[in-house]
């Protein structure tokens, strides 16, 4: 079962949409992924990270750490030649904002990222 709820415009809207397994996969397959059962009520899928992940991690917060600080834009450009991805890049740079070792300050027209020890 899958809610969704919110507003059009100014219309409140409230669906509820009843998939099966066979629903959910042709779901997962239009993402490039096949969904091996339908999640319980209340459940959250939560997505793992594979090794790639912590790998791309590891080395986007090393890049940060040698750079010292970077411009918002220049760090993403640099995320996304290390991805390969404009997506992925954009995703950890969101990842770094929330980073405890990062600092973000405003640095005019773009923010101004910042390893901290």
């Amino acid at each position: 079962m899958l809610r969704i709820r919110g507003t059009v415009g100014d219309l409140p809207v409230d669906l509820t949409l009843e998939l099966d397994d066979g629903d959910w996969a042709r779901l997962g397959s239009h993402f490039g992924a096949s969904l091996q059962a339908a999640p319980q009520a209340g459940a959250t899928p939560a997505a793992k990270p594979s090794n790639q992940d912590d790998a791309l991690w590891q080395t986007a917060r090393e890049l940060l750490c040698k750079a010292g600080q970077l411009s918002g834009p220049d760090l993403l450009e640099q995320l996304e030649g290390l991805t390969g991805s404009a997506a992925a890049g954009k995703r950890l740079l969101v990842r770094l904002r929330h980073c405890a070792q990062v600092k973000v300050a405003s640095g005019g027209d773009t923010p101004l990222y910042s390893w901290i020890e």
